[in-house]
């Protein structure tokens, strides 16, 4: 069983949270905390044996912190997701592999492209796909459609995987920090559309991707996981491209795992993530 605790730093903590485990019989397996000492701000995830009556443990732990504790005693142990996306497949394929395996930690709802290009590998898997195109239609009317689409849904997270519109910040409003996104640079270089061609045109040594929550600023959401590889003069654009594309899809698998496993906590526009 998991608990997840985000509140005001005070001394005692530790303890007090201990002292409420010991009261219920409780093992405690692991814990892992973090301190922002300039903020002020503790965050704690713990794993812990099972108990029966989760109110009665989440009403109790509440008591025993400050009042702005945020506590959650055994969150969803398997999200449901929808994720979004445009043409590339690279990153929706190993979702919905890890999706058919059972290994992905949440179960994907249904799949929204505005093309149909990807609507054949959605239905090899048995999952949902919507076509929502943007086209011939303002962004109002498209995404009024896909928040439509959305409401048949029950859902924890939007995953954009490779999702290549920009959403407005009322559509983002309507679903704060639920929205993942796979960019294809290691932010803050090359925000924005088409960064492996810039970065080659730049001659750059490395290249990189990032996984991030989506916020009103473009591509400068809470970051979640980054990732670099090397390159040199002999990678063509093409070969920057199929390299990019790789550690994409490996670093969108590595932050869905640590969100899924409630191993990710937003505050003041970075994460502090247990890995």
């Amino acid at each position: 069983m998991v608990i997840v605790i985000q509140c005001k730093d005070k001394v005692g903590l530790v303890a007090d949270i201990a002292g409420v485990m010991a009261k219920f019989n409780i093992n405690i397996l692991t814990m892992r905390e973090f301190v922002d000492i300039n903020e002020g701000a503790f965050f704690a995830r713990l794993v812990v044996e099972p108990y029966n009556d989760i109110a009665v443990l989440q009403n109790a732990l509440q008591k025993g912190l400050p009042s702005d504790a945020m506590v959650k005693v055994n969150p969803e142990p398997e999200k449901k997701i929808v994720v979004l996306v445009t043409k590339e497949y690279h990153c929706l394929s190993d979702i919905l592999i890890r999706n058919h395996f059972k290994t992905l930690g949440a179960s994907v709802e249904a799949v929204i492209g505005n093309y149909s290009y990807l609507s054949n590998i959605c239905e090899r898997f048995g999952v949902p796909f919507y076509e929502i195109s943007h086209e011939e239609k303002d962004k109002v009317a498209f995404e009024n459609e896909i928040k439509a689409q959305l409401a048949q849904y029950k859902f924890d997270y939007l995953v954009l995987a490779k999702f290549m519109r920009i959403l407005s910040p009322e559509f983002v409003a309507s679903y704060p920090n639920q929205i993942i996104n796979i960019h294809h640079s290691f932010l803050p270089a090359f925000i924005g559309a088409n960064p492996y061609k810039r970065a080659f045109h730049r001659g750059v040594k490395l290249i990189g991707a990032t996984a991030h929550f989506v916020t009103n600023d473009l591509d400068e959401g809470p970051i979640i996981v980054q990732q670099t590889i090397p390159v040199n003069h002999n990678y063509s654009l093409s070969d920057m491209i199929r390299a990019g594309k790789e550690i994409e899809t490996s670093v969108l698998a590595k932050a869905l795992h640590f969100v899924f496993e409630d191993r990710v906590f937003v505050f003041n526009n970075k994460t502090i993530v247990f890995e």
